[in-house]
């Protein structure tokens, strides 16, 4: 079994990048102050509260994770507009960049 620090104030400290080295856990952080690393999942997430999450109950876990997973593949991911993919959904903004890559290299 995995051991873990009691007590950690930051995920920066000697005590805790030296367990995820004994641990081969993978650090992901960017510089300190340096906030793009997180913004998209910050993003997903506040949405996912905002929009779903805070205007339902659930009776348990699993319908609490059914209803994450319906809104990720039904609304978010195809329906949703994005202001940074031009106000279209991710999946077609995946779609055109797809087609955009295939066109490109038939040409």
């Amino acid at each position: 079994m995995l051991q873990r620090p009691v007590e950690l104030a930051q995920y920066t400290s000697t005590e805790f990048q030296n367990w995820c080295a004994a641990n081969h856990v993978t650090q992901s952080m960017g510089a300190v102050g340096v906030c793009w690393d997180n913004a998209v999942a910050e993003s997903f997430f506040s949405h996912l509260k905002t929009e779903m999450f805070h205007q339902q109950t659930f009776a348990n876990h699993l319908s609490a994770r059914t209803a994450v997973m319906e809104y990720i593949e039904a609304w978010y991911n195809r329906r949703r507009p994005h202001r940074h993919n031009g106000g279209i959904s991710p999946a077609a903004a995946r779609i055109a960049h797809q087609t955009r890559d295939h066109e490109s290299v038939a040409a």
